[in-house]
């Protein structure tokens, strides 16, 4: 197809004319397909079973006699904070071994910093005035919810493939003491799949904010999840950190959400010493502790650091074609259309798309009327609004080849009928 960019005025209407007949064509087909969030299917799933078939009387004491199934160790199992920590290159005494979900404990440490502070704040978050938030964009859609649920304000901070405009953090952050936090997922970032440069870590370990209880919140949910043979350097914050004395200024997330089972992984919060004493305190009024049982059944499964990367040998196996599939439909179909770019990740759970101004929502409407669910747009930007109307999350993971293909066949479609329906209208 030639760039609808290039096309003459009665091109355009022809290329439009032809585009409603396909998409009829495709609609009538009856497509069913659910593609708005990354999640892995049945298949996937099914590579993590074998954990539960170890034997339960072997889950039942730690290396130092624990019984985990009765109270006790607040803060997890020693074995699952050692091996946490050696992934994450910290120190056992620096993990917290949550629930099963990392979300739970974003949201956690925001409720506690709301309502009680952080370790050396002054003040609770919520007995202060008017509190932001950075949101680097496009990005996950479940962190801004959290800020929108306390009545955080966002500030959009523009994501580039090194990581956001650390210009602009550092002028936030450091100059406006109403700045509490920034949300970050620094390795296969969602939705775009960028990696932050060395240079962006050592910019975040270097900021001196102006505010007493400013936070990074860095959700490393997808650190594991590389899936061409080149995997994405990060470094460790914590290691910047100790140049810099900011220790304190992070909170750093990690869960097996979608290394295991999602809804029954183990979820890790890394932090510095202060930190962790300061939240397991708190935590310790909240609950008497988290399942060690799938911690140590997560620890005896893994055995070590190596054990986990080669189990995510066969989760990379498995999404490959995935993500190669979606690409290439997405190249075959509007490589040369001008009707969009996107990502090309190396890991992760997406591919971020970005259409001409003024068609995501146009596109998500058409994709819904012929069957087809994906993250509406806006989806990746604070209170759902993407200020150019452009960007779309797609999410290749849980449809099986055939349905993956179909599907992206008809967000092709929708995508440059949207493009030439806008074009022609101007």
């Amino acid at each position: 197809m030639k760039s609808v960019l290039e096309m003459t005025a009665e091109e355009r209407r022809a290329a439009l004319e032809e585009l409603r007949r396909q998409y009829q064509e495709e609609k009538d087909a009856g497509m069913k397909l659910d593609m708005s969030r990354g999640k892995p299917d049945a298949t996937q799933l099914n590579l993590s079973m074998d954990m539960l078939q170890q034997n339960p009387y072997d889950l039942i004491f730690t290396r130092k006699g624990t019984d985990v199934r009765n109270y006790g160790e607040l803060a997890g199992v020693d074995e699952a904070k050692e091996l946490f920590g050696e992934l994450l290159g910290v120190g056992p005494q620096n993990v917290f071994m949550g629930g099963q979900s990392s979300l739970a404990l974003l949201y956690d440490l925001v409720m506690k910093a709301y309502v009680f502070g952080v370790f050396g704040g002054s003040r609770p978050w919520g007995k202060q005035e008017d509190i932001k938030f950075l949101c680097p964009v496009p990005g996950y859609d479940r962190h801004f919810l959290i800020s929108q649920e306390f009545g955080i304000g966002m500030i959009n901070i523009p994501l580039s493939e090194t990581g956001p405009d650390m210009d602009l953090v550092r002028e936030y952050v450091e100059n406006d003491p109403s700045v509490k936090g920034i949300w970050c997922v620094p390795k296969y970032s969602n939705p775009t799949g960028c990696t932050y440069s060395a240079e962006t870590v050592e910019a975040f370990a270097a900021l001196k904010p102006a505010a007493d209880d400013f936070r990074i919140f860095w959700d490393n949910a997808y650190f594991v999840h590389g899936f061409r043979e080149q995997d994405d350097e990060l470094v460790n914050i914590f290691e910047a950190c100790r140049r810099h004395g900011s220790e304190d200024m992070v909170y750093e997330f990690l869960s097996t959400s979608k290394a295991t089972f999602s809804g029954a992984g183990v979820a890790v919060l890394a932090a510095s010493e202060a930190n962790i004493r300061f939240l397991t305190r708190q935590i310790s009024v909240q609950t008497l502790g988290y399942d060690k049982i799938n911690q140590l059944r997560h620890v005896k499964y893994f055995k070590n650091v190596d054990g986990l990367m080669e189990h995510m040998k066969k989760q990379a196996d498995y999404l490959r074609p995935k993500f190669d599939l979606a690409l290439a439909v997405l190249e075959d179909e509007l490589g040369k259309s001008g009707a969009g770019t996107w990502t090309n990740p190396n890991g992760g759970y997406f591919i971020s798309f970005d259409g001409l101004p003024g068609t995501a929502k146009r596109t998500v409407e058409l994709c819904a009327e012929a069957g087809l669910k994906i993250t509406p747009a806006g989806s990746c930007f604070p209170y759902g609004k993407d200020p150019e109307d452009k960007n779309i999350r797609l999410c290749p993971s849980y449809p099986s080849l055939k349905k993956l293909y179909q599907g992206m066949k008809l967000f092709c479609t929708c995508e440059k009928l949207a493009a030439l329906e806008t074009l022609t209208t101007e």
